[in-house]
């Protein structure tokens, strides 16, 4: 293999998990991930070398605001900025119960 495809492969990979990681796998957010694998796969045999630089620096580009988008988030959560924790503490408590083998009960809302 050569650098550009492993440098190619690697951004790939990145983005990948950045899209798993902040969108999630499941259900409706699917289609993100769809949709990247689809303009990879159309766009590895792409001639024009300066159009596909571009768009790998683009991939790049969105994985890096992704990922400093929800780095941003969750500095706002740890230091406690005007913002409703409900649900991430829901998150974390699910994590740690998960995490020894429970799972925690739904609660009810009227």
């Amino acid at each position: 293999m050569g650098s550009e495809t492993m440098r190619i492969a690697n951004v790939y990979r990145q983005l990948l998990k950045a899209v798993d990681k902040h969108l999630g796998r499941d259900g409706g957010k699917r289609h993100f991930r769809d949709y990247i694998v689809e303009e990879f796969h159309k766009n590895a045999t792409l001639s024009d070398q300066t159009a596909a630089h571009n768009k790998l620096k683009l991939a790049r580009d969105y994985t890096f605001l992704l990922n400093s988008v929800h780095h941003h988030k969750d500095l706002l959560f740890s230091y406690n900025i005007a913002v409703d924790r409900s649900e991430e503490m829901k998150k974390i408590l699910n994590k740690s119960a998960a995490s020894v083998g429970l799972k925690l009960p739904d609660v009810y809302q009227p």
